[in-house]
Formats: structure tokens, sequence, C-alpha cells
């Protein structure tokens, strides 16, 4: 599987080579068309098991009930962030997928699509205490740069991160300085700022 997430991931569908998937698996093709029809089976079958994945070990461990939003993007940043550890290719898959124009995603799950992201938006943006932020700023403005700052601090720990043993790393520093890029965040958005 993780041959397979890399490869489409890294080549797109019609690019995608079995060849390359078998060979870096280390398995014979006939193997591969045994439990996959062809070439469209894997991938459906891997759309479906990442979006499992996204909902299973991400969705499900948001805590919805968190009424502060920099606290809530923190909780979700850090279940993200394991679960992109624990699954590097199925994410970068994903990503990948995510990119995809519209009619380039097969019509079996644009409607599972469109659910999964309706569901993302409301784990993040439901349910939010506005008192938190301060009365002189635009709410929504905030919330896409506390959301934007967030994103590429995790995508420079992916970067940071990449290619090494997910089981050695000590991640309390990473966690720890990105604590304190949350404090900066709360100062600056929220009411106890102006203090």
């Amino acid at each position: 599987m993780n041959a397979a997430f890399r490869e489409f991931a890294e080549n797109g569908f019609e690019q995608a080579s079995t060849n390359a998937i078998v060979k870096e698996a280390g398995i014979g093709k006939g193997m591969l068309f045994y439990y996959f029809k062809n070439k469209q089976g894997l991938f459906y079958y891997l759309i479906d098991h990442s979006l499992d994945v996204v909902i299973d070990e991400y969705f499900q461990r948001i805590d919805a009930d968190e009424g502060d939003f920099i606290e809530r993007l923190n909780k979700a940043a850090k279940i993200k962030m394991e679960t992109f550890l624990a699954h590097p290719n199925l994410f970068r898959f994903v990503g990948a997928f995510m990119l995809f124009d519209e009619k380039e995603i097969p019509d079996k799950f644009k409607e599972r699509l469109a659910q999964i992201q309706r569901l993302g938006y409301e784990l993040i943006y439901e349910n939010i205490d506005y008192s938190l932020f301060r009365d002189d700023i635009d709410v929504k403005k905030a919330f896409n740069l506390i959301r934007w700052s967030m994103d590429g601090y995790q995508n420079e720990m992916k970067a940071r991160l990449k290619d090494q043993n997910f089981a050695t790393i000590d991640l309390d520093p990473i966690w720890e300085e990105f604590h304190e890029y949350l404090e900066i965040l709360k100062k600056t958005f929220y009411a106890q700022g102006r203090d």
C-alpha cells in the first residue's frame, strides 16, 4: 500500500505505474491483480482507505466542544501531526488527491469527499466562543490568519521530520515551540492581548 500511495501521489492516476508499485513493494504483478482487478480498482481502494483513516484517526479525535478556537486548532494540529507521522504516504496521497481537478475525481467519491469537507469545516469552526476575540478585529480574518500560521508551522515540521524514524523523534521540544507560537497568537487576537 505504501508503494501504491507513493506512486499515485507522485505521478497521478494516469501516469502511475503498476510495474513501479510491484517492484517497490517486492511482490509479483499477479499478486497485485489478485487483490485488485486493475489499476483503477487499486486506486479506488486507496481513496476509500485514506478517507476512512482521515475520519477514524483524525476527525473523530477532534474535540468539537472546545470553544477556544486556537486551542481547538492546537489539539487538531497535534492529532493531524500524529496521524501524518503514522501514515506519511497515505497523507501525501490524500494531499495529491485533494488537489485533483473536480472532473478527475471519480464520481463515486465526490459526495463522500464533500461530506468529509463539510465535517472538517464543522469540526474546526462550529461552537467557537467568539467572546475570546478582541472586539476591534474581524474575527473571520483572524480565523484565516491563525489557521494559515498553524498550517505553515505544520508544513515546516513535516519537512523537518521527513524521512526520520518516528519512534526516535523527541516531539517535546517541537510541541513546546508550537505552544510558544500559540501564546503569541492568543496575545495578538484574544481580548486579554490588550493588557
